[in-house]
């Protein structure tokens, strides 16, 4: 059976299909966002493509979070997924709950913003404006450093897949709030800016 290159509404639909927790699907929106945002930054030609991985990363989080990543593959599997779509979704779990280690560019992205998002969008809820559009890359290094902050947020993984990519975190910290602006609405971080 031929394979199917899936656009943003049919991974959107497998999305919600697989998911009703408003905080997943906003983390989903946040990080298809910032893909689409290093995609036009690194000028890769398959956008769409880096999109549509970005929504549907976490597809299997809410109802199988014991098999993450695993589950995935077999999903979409069934619906005639390209392997290197699977692949790419399954890396942004290594060491986590894959062995499947990020190789290409878009995949070593997905790796390294996934856990930074989370952080970002943490930051962005305690500021006075409740807002990601005034947020800078200083804010969020500073709450990088309290251990205690968004305790969950592997850094270290963070870390190693700035590192993997070849860019300064400060760097990768400030494209990914960029990404994350661009739907600012959408995830629930538009605050109080007029």
């Amino acid at each position: 059976m031929e394979k199917i290159i899936p656009n943003r509404s049919q991974a959107l639909e497998l999305l919600r299909e697989y998911n009703e927790n408003e905080s997943l699907i906003k983390h989903a929106l946040a990080v298809e966002s910032v893909m689409l945002h290093f995609a036009e930054k690194l000028n890769e030609e398959n956008k769409g493509k880096w999109g549509v991985i970005g929504l549907v990363h976490d597809l299997d989080y809410e109802k199988y979070p014991d098999q993450h990543c695993r589950k995935t593959r077999e999903i979409l599997e069934e619906r005639n997924w390209p392997e290197d779509y699977i692949q790419a979704i399954e890396s942004h779990g290594w060491g986590i709950c894959t062995d499947v280690e990020p190789q290409e560019k878009m995949e070593k992205v997905l790796y390294t913003i996934d856990e930074l998002t989370g952080l970002i969008m943490a930051t962005a809820l305690l500021r006075p404006s409740k807002s990601i559009l005034d947020l800078n890359v200083k804010s969020v290094k500073k709450k990088w450093k309290q251990k205690g902050f968004a305790a969950g947020v592997n850094r270290q993984l963070i870390e190693s897949g700035a590192k993997s990519l070849g860019m300064e975190l400060d760097v990768i910290i400030e494209e990914t709030i960029k990404g994350m602006q661009k739907v600012a609405e959408e995830i629930g971080l538009k605050g109080e800016i007029d």
